[in-house]
Protein backbone atom coordinates (compact mmCIF):
# COMPACT_ATOMS: atom_id res chain seq x y z
CA UNK A 1 0.00 0.00 0.00
CA UNK A 2 1.20 3.59 -1.00
CA UNK A 3 1.16 5.43 2.39
CA UNK A 4 1.82 8.89 2.00
CA UNK A 5 2.67 11.52 4.70
CA UNK A 6 1.22 14.76 4.25
CA UNK A 7 2.61 17.51 6.13
CA UNK A 8 0.68 20.35 5.84
CA UNK A 9 2.31 23.93 6.32
CA UNK A 10 2.28 27.58 6.05
CA UNK A 11 3.59 30.95 6.67
CA UNK A 12 0.40 32.23 7.80
CA UNK A 13 -0.20 32.05 11.77
CA UNK A 14 -2.18 34.35 14.32
CA UNK A 15 0.02 33.45 17.38
CA UNK A 16 3.25 32.59 15.70
CA UNK A 17 3.39 34.10 12.14
CA UNK A 18 5.86 32.40 10.51
CA UNK A 19 6.71 29.35 13.09
CA UNK A 20 7.20 26.86 10.53
CA UNK A 21 10.51 28.07 9.28
CA UNK A 22 12.10 29.70 12.49
CA UNK A 23 15.75 28.27 13.83
CA UNK A 24 15.42 25.31 15.83
CA UNK A 25 18.95 24.45 16.71
CA UNK A 26 20.29 24.90 13.79
CA UNK A 27 17.62 23.68 10.96
CA UNK A 28 14.22 25.01 10.12
CA UNK A 29 10.82 23.78 12.70
CA UNK A 30 9.83 22.44 9.53
CA UNK A 31 13.16 20.58 8.33
CA UNK A 32 13.34 18.93 11.98
CA UNK A 33 9.64 16.90 11.50
CA UNK A 34 10.91 15.63 7.59
CA UNK A 35 13.86 14.98 9.38
CA UNK A 36 12.16 12.73 11.86
CA UNK A 37 9.46 11.26 9.68
CA UNK A 38 12.25 10.26 7.37
CA UNK A 39 13.18 8.07 9.81
CA UNK A 40 9.20 5.72 9.96
CA UNK A 41 9.43 2.41 7.89
CA UNK A 42 6.12 2.43 6.79
CA UNK A 43 5.82 5.51 5.75
CA UNK A 44 6.60 5.62 1.88
CA UNK A 45 6.57 8.61 0.71
CA UNK A 46 7.00 12.38 2.33
CA UNK A 47 4.87 15.25 0.78
CA UNK A 48 4.47 19.25 2.49
CA UNK A 49 1.28 20.39 1.43
CA UNK A 50 1.27 24.19 1.37
CA UNK A 51 -1.06 26.91 -0.15
CA UNK A 52 -0.91 29.22 -2.80
CA UNK A 53 -0.62 32.16 -1.15
CA UNK A 54 2.57 34.41 -2.30
CA UNK A 55 3.67 34.16 1.32
CA UNK A 56 4.15 30.35 1.15
CA UNK A 57 6.82 30.93 -1.40
CA UNK A 58 9.25 30.62 1.47
CA UNK A 59 7.91 27.47 2.21
CA UNK A 60 8.11 25.99 -1.45
CA UNK A 61 12.08 27.13 -1.28
CA UNK A 62 12.88 25.15 1.78
CA UNK A 63 11.01 21.94 1.19
CA UNK A 64 13.62 22.58 -2.03
CA UNK A 65 16.52 23.19 0.16
CA UNK A 66 15.33 19.84 2.48
CA UNK A 67 14.85 17.78 -1.10
CA UNK A 68 11.16 17.21 -0.17
CA UNK A 69 8.46 16.81 -2.37
CA UNK A 70 5.41 19.64 -2.29
CA UNK A 71 2.07 20.39 -3.37
CA UNK A 72 0.40 23.81 -3.06
CA UNK A 73 -3.80 23.92 -2.82
CA UNK A 74 -6.36 26.21 -1.08
CA UNK A 75 -4.96 28.04 2.11
CA UNK A 76 -8.34 27.50 4.29
CA UNK A 77 -9.33 24.24 2.69
CA UNK A 78 -7.23 22.18 4.40
CA UNK A 79 -9.00 18.89 3.31
CA UNK A 80 -9.60 19.76 -0.12
CA UNK A 81 -5.30 20.52 -0.05
CA UNK A 82 -5.08 16.84 1.34
CA UNK A 83 -7.56 14.99 -0.92
CA UNK A 84 -5.65 16.80 -4.05
CA UNK A 85 -2.12 16.08 -2.85
CA UNK A 86 -3.21 12.61 -2.68
CA UNK A 87 -4.63 12.11 -5.42
CA UNK A 88 -1.74 13.29 -6.92
CA UNK A 89 0.79 11.32 -5.68
CA UNK A 90 -1.50 8.11 -5.67
CA UNK A 91 -1.66 7.51 -1.78
CA UNK A 92 -3.91 4.80 -0.80
CA UNK A 93 -3.58 6.22 3.19
CA UNK A 94 -2.53 9.23 4.02
CA UNK A 95 -0.61 10.11 7.32
CA UNK A 96 -1.68 13.26 8.17
CA UNK A 97 1.41 15.51 10.13
CA UNK A 98 1.09 19.06 10.95
CA UNK A 99 4.41 21.02 10.41
CA UNK A 100 4.68 22.67 14.14
CA UNK A 101 5.64 19.72 15.60
CA UNK A 102 9.38 18.98 15.68
CA UNK A 103 9.17 16.44 18.20
CA UNK A 104 7.14 13.81 15.98
CA UNK A 105 7.94 10.10 16.59
CA UNK A 106 8.62 8.32 14.12
CA UNK A 107 8.76 4.95 16.35
CA UNK A 108 4.68 6.27 17.03
CA UNK A 109 3.98 6.91 13.46
CA UNK A 110 5.00 3.41 12.45
CA UNK A 111 2.78 1.95 15.54
CA UNK A 112 0.00 3.94 14.27
CA UNK A 113 0.50 2.87 10.68
CA UNK A 114 0.69 -0.75 11.69
CA UNK A 115 -2.71 -0.81 13.86
CA UNK A 116 -4.65 1.01 11.03
CA UNK A 117 -3.60 -1.81 8.71
CA UNK A 118 -3.87 -4.80 11.45
CA UNK A 119 -7.28 -3.32 12.15
CA UNK A 120 -8.29 -2.61 8.50
CA UNK A 121 -9.18 0.81 9.80
CA UNK A 122 -10.99 3.57 7.85
CA UNK A 123 -9.02 6.03 10.35
CA UNK A 124 -6.22 5.39 13.23
CA UNK A 125 -5.13 7.86 15.59
CA UNK A 126 -2.64 8.48 18.82
CA UNK A 127 -4.81 11.58 19.10
CA UNK A 128 -8.50 10.86 19.52
CA UNK A 129 -8.58 9.49 22.86
CA UNK A 130 -5.14 11.65 24.29
CA UNK A 131 -2.88 10.23 26.16
CA UNK A 132 0.66 11.30 24.49
CA UNK A 133 2.62 14.48 24.77
CA UNK A 134 0.79 17.27 22.41
CA UNK A 135 2.90 17.69 19.58
CA UNK A 136 3.17 13.22 18.56
CA UNK A 137 -0.35 13.62 16.95
CA UNK A 138 -0.34 11.33 14.04
CA UNK A 139 -3.51 10.55 12.37
CA UNK A 140 -3.56 7.74 9.69
CA UNK A 141 -6.61 7.25 6.95
CA UNK A 142 -7.91 5.62 3.70
CA UNK A 143 -7.70 7.58 0.89
CA UNK A 144 -11.56 6.20 0.34
CA UNK A 145 -12.22 7.27 3.63
CA UNK A 146 -10.66 10.94 2.61
CA UNK A 147 -12.90 10.90 -0.58
CA UNK A 148 -15.91 10.36 1.47
CA UNK A 149 -15.36 13.23 3.88
CA UNK A 150 -14.12 15.69 1.28
CA UNK A 151 -17.46 15.01 -0.56
CA UNK A 152 -20.13 15.16 2.25
CA UNK A 153 -17.77 17.39 4.88
CA UNK A 154 -19.85 21.00 4.79
CA UNK A 155 -19.06 23.09 8.24
CA UNK A 156 -16.34 25.39 7.72
CA UNK A 157 -14.41 23.64 10.55
CA UNK A 158 -14.82 20.16 8.88
CA UNK A 159 -12.61 21.93 5.48
CA UNK A 160 -10.17 23.46 7.91
CA UNK A 161 -9.00 20.97 10.23
CA UNK A 162 -9.50 17.46 7.69
CA UNK A 163 -10.40 15.06 10.08
CA UNK A 164 -13.63 16.04 12.65
CA UNK A 165 -16.04 14.59 9.84
CA UNK A 166 -14.41 11.20 10.29
CA UNK A 167 -14.67 10.88 14.34
CA UNK A 168 -18.02 12.91 14.20
CA UNK A 169 -19.23 9.88 12.13
CA UNK A 170 -18.39 6.60 14.19
CA UNK A 171 -21.30 4.86 12.38
CA UNK A 172 -19.58 5.38 9.23
CA UNK A 173 -15.76 5.16 9.27
CA UNK A 174 -13.75 2.37 11.95
CA UNK A 175 -11.93 4.73 13.72
CA UNK A 176 -9.37 3.08 16.04
CA UNK A 177 -7.09 4.51 18.87
CA UNK A 178 -3.45 4.05 19.83
CA UNK A 179 -2.94 4.75 23.75
CA UNK A 180 -0.19 4.92 25.85
CA UNK A 181 -0.36 3.11 29.36
CA UNK A 182 0.77 6.56 31.08
CA UNK A 183 -1.08 9.77 30.72
CA UNK A 184 1.52 12.30 29.49
CA UNK A 185 -0.98 15.03 27.98
CA UNK A 186 0.64 17.48 30.75
CA UNK A 187 2.96 17.92 28.43
CA UNK A 188 3.41 20.17 25.62
CA UNK A 189 5.62 19.93 22.71
CA UNK A 190 3.88 21.32 19.85
CA UNK A 191 5.13 25.45 18.45
CA UNK A 192 1.95 28.04 18.91
CA UNK A 193 3.68 30.55 21.01
CA UNK A 194 7.23 31.95 21.75
CA UNK A 195 7.20 29.69 25.10
CA UNK A 196 6.83 26.54 23.00
CA UNK A 197 9.95 28.02 21.05
CA UNK A 198 11.64 28.48 23.98
CA UNK A 199 10.78 24.86 25.28
CA UNK A 200 11.49 23.19 21.36
CA UNK A 201 14.74 24.68 21.84
CA UNK A 202 15.99 23.86 25.20
CA UNK A 203 14.31 20.32 23.94
CA UNK A 204 17.24 20.19 21.03
CA UNK A 205 19.61 21.46 22.90
CA UNK A 206 19.59 18.92 25.67
CA UNK A 207 20.17 16.47 23.05
CA UNK A 208 22.98 18.18 20.58
CA UNK A 209 20.00 19.77 18.85
CA UNK A 210 20.19 15.97 17.24
CA UNK A 211 17.40 14.29 15.56
CA UNK A 212 17.95 10.56 16.65
CA UNK A 213 16.15 10.84 20.37
CA UNK A 214 12.73 9.55 21.10
CA UNK A 215 9.68 10.67 22.46
CA UNK A 216 10.13 8.53 25.61
CA UNK A 217 13.50 10.10 26.40
CA UNK A 218 12.06 13.77 25.87
CA UNK A 219 9.90 12.31 28.58
CA UNK A 220 12.79 11.69 30.73
CA UNK A 221 14.28 15.05 29.78
CA UNK A 222 10.71 17.00 31.57
CA UNK A 223 10.97 14.30 34.32
CA UNK A 224 14.74 14.94 35.29
CA UNK A 225 14.21 18.64 34.71
CA UNK A 226 10.06 19.83 35.76
CA UNK A 227 11.01 23.24 35.23
CA UNK A 228 11.37 23.08 31.77
CA UNK A 229 7.63 22.03 31.45
CA UNK A 230 6.48 25.26 33.07
CA UNK A 231 7.68 27.42 30.30
CA UNK A 232 4.78 26.57 28.70
CA UNK A 233 2.34 25.09 30.41
CA UNK A 234 0.25 28.35 30.88
CA UNK A 235 -0.51 28.00 26.78
CA UNK A 236 -3.85 27.78 25.92
CA UNK A 237 -4.69 25.09 23.29
CA UNK A 238 -6.26 26.07 20.30
CA UNK A 239 -7.60 24.57 17.56
CA UNK A 240 -5.21 24.89 14.68
CA UNK A 241 -4.90 25.48 11.15
CA UNK A 242 -1.48 25.35 9.53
Amino acid sequence: MNVVAIIQARMGSTRLPGKVLMDLGGKTVLARVVDRLRRATRVKEIVVATTDSAADEAIVRECHQIEVLTFRGSEFDVLDRYHEAARVFAARAVVRITSDCPVIDPDLVDETVRMFHDQRADYASNSLMPSYPRGLDTEVFTTIALERAWREAREPYQREHVTPYFYEHPELFNLISLRSRIDYCRYRWTLDTAADLTLLRKIYARFGSQNDFDWRQAVRLMEREPELAELNSHVVQQARQV
